[in-house]
This record gives C-alpha cells, sequence and structure tokens, in this order.
C-alpha cells in the first residue's frame, strides 16, 4: 500500500496516485493520502470512531463516494482523522472505520483545507500489481 502526492496539476488541487496489492490496500492508501493532505496523523488522537458504509454502481464511484465522505465528516462534523481501517470491501461496497479527534488547531497540525474530491482525472484500474487509482482533491 502506497500513494505520492503528483506536483502541477494545479493551484487549488492537490493530487496523488495511490496502490494497493488489492481493494482494501487501494481504499486505505487514498484515506492515508486524503488524511496527510489535511493534516498530520501523527498530531491527531484517537478519540472518535465513525462508521462509513458506501455502495456504489461500480469501483470508481465507490472509491469517489469513500472519499467524499470523509470531506463530509471533516465538514460537518469538524473531524480531522489518522487511521482509515476497511473491514470490507467489493467493487461496489465498502465498510471501514474512520478514527480520529475533533479539528484543534492549537494541539494538531493542520494542513491543507480538502474542499472536494474532483473528477478532473480520477481513475481507477486492475494492474498487474493490483489495484491503482489517481485522485485530484480540490483545496
Amino acid at each position: 500500500m502506497s500513494f505520492k502526492y503528483i506536483e502541477g496539476i494545479a493551484l487549488a488541487e492537490a493530487a496523488f496516485e495511490a496502490e494497493g496489492k488489492d481493494l482494501k490496500e487501494l481504499f486505505e492508501a487514498c484515506a492515508a493520502a486524503f488524511m496527510d493532505t489535511s493534516a498530520n496523523p501523527t498530531s491527531i488522537k484517537s478519540v472518535i470512531q465513525k462508521e462509513i458504509s458506501i455502495n456504489a454502481k461500480d469501483v470508481e464511484s465507490l472509491l469517489y463516494n469513500f472519499l467524499e465522505e470523509l470531506v463530509f465528516l471533516k465538514d460537518a462534523e469538524a473531524i480531522v482523522f489518522n487511521k482509515v481501517e476497511v473491514t470490507e470491501i467489493s467493487e461496489t461496497s465498502v465498510k471501514a472505520t474512520a478514527i480520529g479527534d475533533k479539528i484543534n488547531k492549537e494541539k494538531q497540525e493542520l494542513r491543507a483545507d480538502v474542499k472536494a474530491i474532483t473528477m478532473h482525472m480520477f481513475k481507477v484500474e486492475k494492474t498487474d500489481a493490483g489495484w491503482k487509482a489517481m485522485v485530484v482533491m480540490d483545496i
């Protein structure tokens, strides 16, 4: 499981590629990239646990909706996460547990405020090594 940032896509966006040997690893790598963009995960205490359950028509919609749910929880409940664990996954459904704490700029190293996941260059594909995704986030 891994992710890397891609430079030079746009000034108001952050982009990353993520890989995983299976969908579980891919979704966790994408969540890790989202979390790392938002805040330093090591500066966030594990106080709040949120259960996520998403269904979609295909794997691309599933990943998009999964990441948008993390954005929604950040905005609606003012939570930043330090860990997301996928507990069940198929190409059309995912269940996960997101762990973190309320946003506190005095105690946490906050980074960019991810506003949305964009469809610009968004891609999920099966590879010989597993799965790969390209994601651009609006910041």
